[in-house]
């Protein structure tokens, strides 16, 4: 259900066949936005589609890239 296309939203991740990015899901939850919230503010979206867009956000920072400050 998420997309990276070059030439959508500059190759962000996208809810497929949208222009909403996983970013801004994460962000408007983060914000304190609720699922129904943005199932309102999105029409285009389903709780499917947002559960997606998170499982997505936690593959994608599995990675064992490990990122320290600089001293």
């Amino acid at each position: 259900m998420i997309e990276v296309n070059p030439s959508v939203m500059m190759g962000k991740p996208v809810v497929k066949g949208t222009r909403i990015t996983v970013g801004l899901i994460l962000e408007r939850l983060s914000f304190g936005e609720t699922v129904n919230d943005l199932l309102i503010a999105y029409p285009h979206l389903s709780s499917q589609k947002i559960q997606a867009a998170l499982n997505y956000a936690a593959q994608t920072l599995k990675g064992d890239t490990i990122f320290t400050r600089a001293s």
